[in-house]
């Protein structure tokens, strides 16, 4: 890992977690905005939430290190050999995030499965010099 973060804390599951649920909030209300012909719950409606979360989360941690809702908890999604990911790699963590289950796999210190392959690490905002809040 890189000098920038050593000391970096380690957001809790429940961080996370919250992070993820204001995310999908997020992108619910804009399926409703933006495919307001697609019926809650259908097939239409679940495929475009899917698509904003993948665009959101995407670009938001790609240009500000954190998404929607990881910004709103405190938390920011940096390289572990530096100070940001690229696209690709945000691209690529997300889309496995999307897949459901490498983010239900972490190693000891806390990494899930799409950390460890995307080469990221999350940790809180405060704790990152320069990142602030």
């Amino acid at each position: 890992m890189s000098d920038l973060l050593a000391g970096a804390i380690t957001p809790s599951l429940w961080r996370r977690l919250a992070a993820i649920c204001l995310d999908w909030l997020a992108c619910l209300i804009l399926v409703r905005v933006l495919v307001p012909w697609a019926p809650f719950g259908s097939g239409t409606s679940a495929l475009a939430t899917l698509g904003i979360f993948f665009v959101e989360v995407t670009l938001l941690t790609w240009l500000t290190a954190s998404s929607f809702g990881q910004r709103l908890v405190g938390i920011a999604v940096l390289s572990a050999k530096g100070p940001r990911l690229s696209l690709w790699n945000v691209a690529i963590r997300t889309m496995l995030i999307c897949v459901v289950i490498p983010a239900l796999v972490y190693d000891s210190q806390g990494r899930g499965l799409q950390d460890l392959i995307a080469g990221s690490v999350v940790v809180m905002r405060v704790s990152v010099p320069g990142l602030g809040r």
